[in-house]
């Protein structure tokens, strides 16, 4: 039905005109209580073995919303609502700022893709955390808050930028990201560097102690597919020494010749980020490169390319103890998270793991097991 509808209508629209329309029924349904325990119940059923502990937060499932869909906190419970088990808000930058300009979102309909570059528009932190501030959430969940640069702050200034949105928007994060992996602000992938990224991480996790000192805020940094071999490793090693709490693989890719596109080559000539299913493979590579490298040391989020259960499943046998997703939403629709939740339910009770956290990493666990026989 969803598919009849997102090809008779969604698709004849702008992508982010029919973006906006659908967070405007989103925010309206959830406004109705009778309406959103109805959906609630039909879109996120709960599955008890699917219960999930990680960022010392409880979550009903592994799987959440990545951050790029709800940029200013505006509909956290009605994400929630539709079935996902966290919802990361953001990019916020320090500065309010609208983005580049249009046309700058565009969907790849062949190959179940997007790119965008929609450059960080967002109504900036001071607005964002008087907003997470004065809510009063109708559903339970756990909420990430995805931080950037602003755009006009040169590179040399970026830590301190920053440090003023963590200062803002850390008590009111059950876990904070930095993003230094987003292609369509100008300079921020210099920042994955470990001579950059280093004091950054550094300064920010400072900030968030300075700001909240009844808990620990657990920090992730957000890396992009794009990333060597050898810079991934390094990631991961500076990310071990600074005690860090996880690592979000991956964010969009600028490749694209790589990647098998079948759409329009004016379309995927497109410039900024593409998300969706041909990143998956990429995506799984640097999550398993990461596992490799960090074990069970830090918490590891896979994200990029996820649209069915199975792609779920794979991440989290490659080491994700969260996955999220995005671009499927747009072609999957309303019952995206229930067929994810059925689906990883039905695999985890045909496994030979008891509960999902053993599931985590399995597959790493198996080949050191065969290498030592």
């Amino acid at each position: 039905m969803y598919t009849l509808f997102f090809r008779l209508v969604f698709r004849r629209m702008d992508p982010e005109q029919a973006h906006h329309l659908a967070f405007r029924w989103i925010q309206r349904a959830v406004r109705v209580p009778v309406l959103r325990t109805f959906i609630a119940a039909v879109l996120a059923p709960r599955y008890k073995e699917l219960r999930t502990e990680a960022l010392g937060r409880r979550m009903h499932g592994p799987f959440g919303l990545a951050a790029g869909f709800d940029k200013n906190a505006v509909a956290i419970d009605g994400m929630t609502m539709l079935g996902f088990d966290h919802v990361e808000i953001g990019t916020v930058t320090a500065q309010a700022q609208p983005g580049n300009p249009k046309k700058r979102l565009f969907r790849l309909v062949p190959d179940r893709a997007l790119i965008n570059r929609m450059g960080f528009n967002n109504d900036g932190s001071a607005s964002v955390a008087a907003r997470l501030a004065a809510r009063n959430p109708v559903f339970r969940t756990t909420v990430g808050v995805n931080i950037g640069k602003t755009k006009v702050v040169p590179e040399e200034e970026a830590v301190g930028d920053y440090v003023t949105s963590t200062e803002r928007l850390a008590q009111h994060a059950d876990y904070l990201v930095v993003n230094v992996s987003s292609p369509n602000t100008p300079g921020l992938r210099n920042l994955q560097a470990v001579d950059h990224l280093r004091p950054l991480l550094t300064a920010v996790r400072e900030a968030a102690d300075r700001t909240v000192t009844d808990r620990r805020v657990p920090l992730l940094v957000k890396i992009a597919p794009d990333l060597a071999d050898a810079d991934i490793d390094a990631v991961a090693d500076l990310a071990v020494e600074l005690g860090l709490d996880g690592i979000i693989a991956t964010n969009t890719t600028i490749a694209r010749e790589s990647l098998g596109l079948t759409s329009d080559p004016k379309l995927t000539a497109e410039t900024g980020g593409l998300s969706g299913a041909p990143v998956k493979e990429r995506s799984l590579e640097v999550l398993r490169r990461l596992y490799a490298r960090v074990g069970d040391r830090i918490t590891l989020i896979g994200v990029g390319g996820i649209t069915t259960a199975e792609d779920a499943w794979q991440r989290i046998l490659a080491g994700a103890t969260l996955v999220q997703g995005y671009s499927a939403f747009i072609y999957e629709g309303p019952f995206w998270c229930r067929a994810i939740h059925k689906g990883l339910a039905a695999r985890l009770r045909n496994s030979p793991y008891a509960t999902l956290a053993d599931a985590v990493g399995a597959e790493h666990k198996t080949e050191n097991k065969e290498v030592t026989a």
